[in-house]
């Protein structure tokens, strides 16, 4: 009944939303065997769609899902497609927009299909949560492939960057599974891939504002010396015995964090 749903709708991708809808099933399937959960689980969803990756996460016998979305057009054919799931919640709102600090409760599972063009930004909401560690316990996003290798990057690389080191300080991140272009409809010009987040306890005792603070400055301009782009902070480097003729990128994510600690 559900795929029969899913399939006789006339609703097409917004350009303007970054909408790319998964149609390979064997992939939905396979994404949603790689989410871990258990049966006290909420599953926040962001960007269900027409709902056919919500489909697969109904299977997994969860305690709640709310579906998040944004898009006009398809709140009406979720709330229909989900009416008899009691366990099932469709908000229509922006997920950039909502205070997660009071939305996420305990036991949550972030999960989505991101737009790719705010795909970045959702991240940086979910790792600047006030409280740390956060009440989700994992989050489950797709990104473009090339993001999702920059937030992937260890350090000495060239795609090591600001977003690999603030997403590190917090999280353990691992790659679950590649999308290919040809399942989305409609098809994008680049791969997607699947990342798995664990929030990590290592860095408690530092303030992310001055992480991020020193990560822009040192990658402001990547090809300087830490020495220049990072010249106001040279007696805490020093003292940190890290040497100032380094570039951004050979500074490993536990020193950038050390860095900021030293920051009052």
């Amino acid at each position: 009944m559900l795929r029969q749903i899913l399939k006789k709708d006339n609703i097409f991708a917004k350009k303007s939303l970054g909408q790319n809808f998964i149609t390979d099933e064997n992939f939905l399937s396979k994404l949603s065997s790689l989410i871990i959960t258990n049966k006290n689980s909420s599953i926040i969803e962001i960007g269900p769609g027409k709902g056919a990756l919500t489909k697969e996460l109904i299977k997994k016998k969860v305690n709640q899902i709310v579906a998040i979305e944004k898009d006009t057009n398809l709140i009406d054919g979720l709330k229909k497609l989900f009416r008899d799931f009691k366990n099932i919640q469709v908000l229509h709102d922006d997920a950039l927009s909502i205070n997660y600090n009071e939305f996420i409760k305990k036991n949550s599972i972030i999960v989505g299909n991101l737009p790719f063009n705010i795909s970045s930004s959702l991240l940086m909401n979910w790792i600047f949560l006030d409280k740390w560690p956060p009440l989700y316990e994992k989050m489950y996003l797709m990104f473009q492939k090339e993001v999702g290798e920059r937030i992937l990057a260890d350090h000495g690389t060239k795609k090591y960057g600001r977003l690999s080191v603030v997403t590190q300080s917090r999280c353990k991140v691992k790659k679950i599974i590649i999308a290919k272009s040809k399942i989305f409809s409609p098809q994008p010009k680049v791969d997607g891939i699947v990342l798995e987040f664990t929030p990590h306890k290592e860095h408690l005792d530092m303030n992310i504002l001055n992480l991020e603070k020193i990560v822009k400055k040192a990658f402001s301009q990547r090809r300087k010396k830490i020495k220049t782009t990072l010249s106001s902070y040279i007696d805490c480097l020093h003292s940190l015995s890290i040497d100032p003729d380094l570039r951004p990128e050979n500074l490993s994510v536990l020193q950038y964090c050390k860095l900021a600690k030293l920051i009052r």
